[in-house]
C-alpha cells in the first residue's frame, strides 16, 4: 500500500508536493474515479491510476538526461500558453520530467528523469544538493554587499543559508560572479541581488549535484553515463 502522491512521484510525474496540487486539480483518477482528496492510499499492484487520462506505472527502467537549457524555454512538461518546454527539446520515447526548475530567463544544467524517488531526494531541502551558477550583474558589486549575501539575507521572512560567492572578473564595468547554493527558492539568486539594487542580467547554472553540461550547446542534451547516475544517487544518500 502506498499514498497516492508518493506513487505518482515514484512514477516520475512530479515531486510529491506538486503531485498534491495535481490531485487537488482533479487530474488524477483511481480505478475510474477522480480523486481530489489528499492522503488517499492505493494498492500499487492492483489499483489503476491515470494522470490526465494516461496510465501511470512505476518503472524500474529509468532514463536520466542532462539538458543545456536555453533561455526562453519553460521548465515544465506542458505549458498553458503553448510556449516551448524543456521536454519539447528532448527526442526520446520515454516520458521524463525535469528535476526542479530553471526560470524562463535562466539557462544551463537541467536534469530530467522518470526516476521519481531520485527526483524527490534531489529537490528535497534536507539533502542540500549543491547548485553552481554564473551570474553577470548590471554593475560592479560592492565588497560589503558580497559579504552580506554570503552570510545570508532575509527572503520571504526567512534567512537564506550561507552561500559561496566569488567575483570571477569585471566584464564591461560589471561583476561576473560564481555562486554556489545548497537551497533553491523561487528566483532566489535574482531576488537576493535585488535586495541590494543589483540586476542579474545573465544567469546560467553550470552544475547541479556535480553534473555539468560541458560540451553541450544551448538546447542540446545527452543521457547521463553510469558514473554520473551513480554520482547523483550517491550524493543524495550522503546529503551532498
Amino acid at each position: 500500500m502506498m499514498r497516492l502522491n508518493k506513487f505518482l512521484a515514484h512514477a516520475g510525474v512530479a515531486s510529491r508536493r506538486k503531485c498534491d496540487d495535481l490531485i487537488q486539480a482533479g487530474l488524477v483518477q483511481v480505478n475510474g474515479e477522480t480523486v481530489t482528496t489528499l492522503g488517499v492510499v492505493i494498492d500499487e499492484n492492483k489499483d489503476t491510476v491515470l494522470y490526465k487520462g494516461d496510465p501511470v506505472r512505476i518503472t524500474k527502467n529509468f532514463t536520466y538526461v542532462v539538458l543545456n537549457k536555453p533561455r526562453g524555454v519553460v521548465t515544465t512538461v506542458d505549458d498553458q500558453y503553448a510556449r516551448k518546454t524543456v521536454v519539447d527539446l528532448i527526442g526520446i520515447v520515454e516520458r521524463i520530467y525535469p528535476v526542479g526548475r530553471l526560470d524562463y530567463d535562466t539557462g544551463g544544467v537541467l536534469i530530467l528523469t522518470n526516476d521519481g524517488e531520485l527526483t524527490n531526494r534531489l529537490i528535497h531541502p534536507n539533502f542540500k544538493v549543491t547548485k553552481i551558477y554564473h551570474a553577470l550583474l548590471d554593475r560592479v558589486i560592492r565588497p560589503i554587499d558580497l559579504h552580506k549575501l554570503r552570510a545570508g539575507v532575509m527572503l520571504d521572512d526567512k534567512m537564506t543559508q550561507p552561500c559561496k560567492i566569488r567575483e570571477i572578473r569585471i566584464k564591461d564595468n560589471a561583476s561576473f560572479l560564481e555562486i554556489e547554493l545548497k537551497e533553491g527558492r523561487n528566483r532566489q539568486i535574482r531576488r537576493m541581488f535585488e535586495l541590494f539594487d543589483y540586476e542579474v542580467e545573465v544567469l546560467e547554472r553550470i552544475s547541479f549535484a556535480g553534473i555539468t553540461a560541458r560540451g553541450l550547446q544551448p538546447g542540446e542534451w545527452r543521457k547521463l553515463t553510469t558514473q554520473e547516475t551513480a554520482l547523483l544517487k550517491g550524493g543524495t544518500e550522503h546529503g551532498n
